[in-house]
């Protein structure tokens, strides 16, 4: 693990991962369930707001670019995706999406 890097950094970087489809970041969107790091990177366990996302491999692809501005090296940084428990929007979220 990179000393230097902790949590709140990746957090940052997640914040400018934004969802195409509704133009808020994921972080924002609580899609991020859990950050791990360890001696081998960091691992990002995240949902899709639908499993049938159609911007899936972008978001992750963009997951990877951004953490790994941080220094880590290709394949450092690992996202696991998962649809349990399914995503539902917080209520600021929906209040911002007029839902």
């Amino acid at each position: 693990m990179k000393k230097s890097i902790q949590e709140k950094d990746i957090i940052e970087k997640l914040k400018q991962v934004k969802d195409p489809e509704i133009g808020l970041d994921i972080w924002m969107l609580g899609l991020v369930y859990k950050i791990t790091l360890d001696a081998e990177g960091v691992e990002i366990l995240m949902t899709l707001t639908t499993p049938f996302c159609p911007f899936a491999d972008e978001l992750i692809a963009d997951v990877e670019k951004r953490v790994g501005e941080l220094g880590y090296d290709e394949g450092d940084v690992r996202v696991d995706l998962t649809f349990e428990p399914a995503w539902e929007p917080s209520e600021e979220v929906k209040m911002m999406l007029g839902v």
